[in-house]
């Protein structure tokens, strides 16, 4: 990579690196990396959009869930996350916890890099898309890619109706 692109962190390039499949870094302006802000300002599309959220359970051991589902959509943690996830009460995790069991910070989390022992749930409708853009791992970079490059994450399911 040239010196003038956008840097991934190394755990996120490797795991990307891993899949064998193409994918190209965007830059992003760090106040731009909110989803809506990002599209609108660079010119993307909102649909081809996906966010990677982390659910943290309320009750019990703590359990976590990193989720993609598209930027037009909403997550149905309520029901079809915590589900998934085998309990009984889940929210989004905070921040401090995004970035302590991720290392990133929200507006930059992305599926690649995340801890194995993390669950990856991916919304149907992510990969019906021909190409995506998900967080950069960071909040100065973002990757387009196809969808089908999510199914090379560790522990992924994709879910049907995971979002509403």
């Amino acid at each position: 990579m040239a010196a003038d692109q956008p840097q991934l962190d190394e755990r996120v390039r490797e795991a990307l690196e891993a899949t064998g499949l193409p994918y190209d870094v965007l830059p992003c302006e760090e106040h731009l990396a909110d989803t809506e802000t990002f599209s609108n300002h660079y010119g993307f599309p909102m649909e081809n959009n996906a966010n990677t959220i982390l659910v943290a359970s309320k009750r019990g051991p703590k359990r976590y869930a990193a989720c993609v589902l598209l930027a037009t959509t909403s997550l149905d943690v309520n029901n079809s996350v915590k589900r998934q996830m085998g309990v009984s009460k889940a929210s989004f995790a905070n921040a401090e916890e995004t970035a302590a069991l991720t290392g990133m910070r929200i507006g930059g989390v992305t599926a690649f890099g995340l801890p194995d022992d993390v669950p990856l749930l991916v919304d149907e409708r992510v990969m019906e898309r021909d190409w995506v853009i998900l967080g950069g791992g960071n909040r100065t970079s973002k990757i387009k890619t196809s969808p089908e490059i999510l199914r090379h994450a560790p522990n992924m399911t994709v879910v049907a109706d995971l979002a509403k």
